[in-house]
């Protein structure tokens, strides 16, 4: 028995997000599927982070257990023939027997896109949030950086999530434009569900001016979801990466 690491890449557009459920198709549904027909064994997957519906990823990681000779550094030429066009292995490897994908110190990355413009673009549509009044990135960077460090983040996450504590440590929020485009980077720890998105539609309040920078600190410190702004749009937000601290663990 080995345990083999997957780097996994997918358009979430047509997906009802990571995690096996009832009401539409998954990534990990997906990836449990091919993986057994591949290997004509049972495989289940166990994924890093648990994206939402209609979030992408350039590097999200899963591990599997399984008897098969095939070398590990295989399996992703191997797999890849078998996935939808939306999902890629972009890479594969054995790792320790023990190595959990959720339970290391890590660093994850995300992007979320606007796309400021006065009218949509066709062409990436799905993969930012379009907003035609104008945004002031200045006051974003000034909101933002009452967020960065360790908080409990309680007023930006989802009411009634399943977790110990609500205390995360968020190492970075940057932006940049692109043309058009608007990138916030945002780093840390660990994210709450749906804690990107809704920072997201927080800041982009401060930068269309509703309220001052200033505010998001007060946002903050009240740990109530209700004062927080609304959960910006799914399909803006990519993982991009997840760093292992520890790369004697892998």
């Amino acid at each position: 028995m080995k345990r083999v690491k997957l780097i996994v890449a997918y358009d979430g557009t047509n997906y009802c997000g990571w995690q096996i459920q009832k009401n539409g198709i998954t990534i990990e549904e997906v990836l449990n599927r091919e993986l057994s027909r591949l290997l004509a064994e049972e495989i289940t997957v166990i994924g890093a982070s648990r994206t939402d519906s209609g979030v992408h990823a350039l590097g999200n990681v899963a591990v599997f257990d399984t008897e098969t000779r095939i070398p590990a550094e295989k399996i992703s030429f191997a797999l890849n023939q078998r996935l939808p066009d939306d999902i890629r292995i972009t890479d594969s490897c054995e790792v320790a027997p023990d190595f959990h994908p959720r339970y290391c110190d890590t660093i994850k990355t995300y992007e979320y896109r606007i796309w400021n413009d006065t009218f949509p673009n066709p062409i990436v549509r799905l993969y930012s949030k379009f907003v035609y009044f104008k945004i002031d990135v200045e006051k974003m960077e000034k909101a933002a950086a009452y967020l960065v460090g360790e908080h409990d983040f309680k007023s930006f996450c989802t009411p009634r999530t399943q977790v110990e504590s609500t205390v995360r440590t968020v190492t970075e929020i940057s932006f940049r434009r692109e043309d058009k485009m608007i990138i916030m980077t945002i780093r840390g720890t660990g994210f709450l569900y749906n804690m990107v998105r809704i920072i997201m539609g927080t800041l982009l309040k401060c930068g269309m001016n509703m309220y001052p920078p200033e505010h998001v600190k007060e946002i903050l410190e009240a740990c109530d979801r209700a004062v927080a702004g609304p959960k910006a749009e799914a399909c803006g937000l990519t993982l991009v990466g997840i760093d292992y601290l520890d790369e004697n663990r892998i």
